[in-house]
């Protein structure tokens, strides 16, 4: 689909001053700038720099069930269900990251991929960006499934339909995992998928 037109830029950008570095650890760096608002005004800004690239991966059977991921999360104190997830090198192909992200936190692989997704995380406060890849084809990996060493995993098998209700109705909040299952049912009803996925996923 072509851009539409009223997809563009008005008025004056953000301009970034002097920049002071506040926190860094090998995930994230924290800056406040001297800025200067569109509208002219001073500003202090402080963003939170990602030295990763967010990837997520949407994984369908052929019977139309997919696989959720469930651990506690520690910015939330609390446990989530999701689609498996991870991060890569920003310089690195975010494919790659999503095919060892897939095997790592469910021990599968696909022969297929197709990028669904790419949007801004939370971006009044951080950079975050995030690809996100619909995975099929599906076998098990050699290997099976390898956490990390801080990653205490669940999963669980349900109908694509079922996870998505479950998104709807507010059970599943990772934002990620929201944006991929509408994505994907956007695309499955607008036949924007191979045929036999698309039934599949709306069966």
């Amino acid at each position: 689909m072509r851009k539409p037109a009223w997809l563009r830029s008005h008025g004056a950008p953000w301009v970034r001053g002097a920049a002071t570095p506040v926190f860094e650890n090998p995930w994230i760096a924290v800056t406040t700038y001297a800025a200067t608002a569109p509208t002219g005004a001073a500003a202090t800004y402080g963003l939170v720099g990602f030295k990763n690239l967010a990837v997520a991966i949407l994984p369908v059977f052929e019977d139309g069930t997919t696989v959720l991921v469930g651990q506690h999360r520690f910015p939330a104190g609390d446990y989530s269900w999701e689609i498996p997830e991870g991060g890569g090198p920003l310089d690195r192909d975010p494919l790659e990251s999503a095919r060892r992200e897939l095997a790592e936190e469910t021990g599968l692989q696909a022969t297929e991929w197709r990028e669904i997704l790419r949007v801004q995380l939370s971006n009044s406060v951080t950079d975050e960006r995030a690809v996100g890849y619909l995975a099929t084809g599906l076998l098990a990996a050699a290997d099976g499934a390898r956490p990390d060493d801080t990653e205490a995993l669940e999963q669980v098998r349900v109908p694509f339909r079922e996870a998505l209700a479950a998104a709807v109705d507010g059970h599943l909040q990772d934002a990620l995992t929201v944006a991929m299952l509408l994505k994907a049912f956007y695309m499955a009803q607008q036949g924007l998928l191979a045929p036999a996925v698309s039934r599949a996923m709306l069966a």
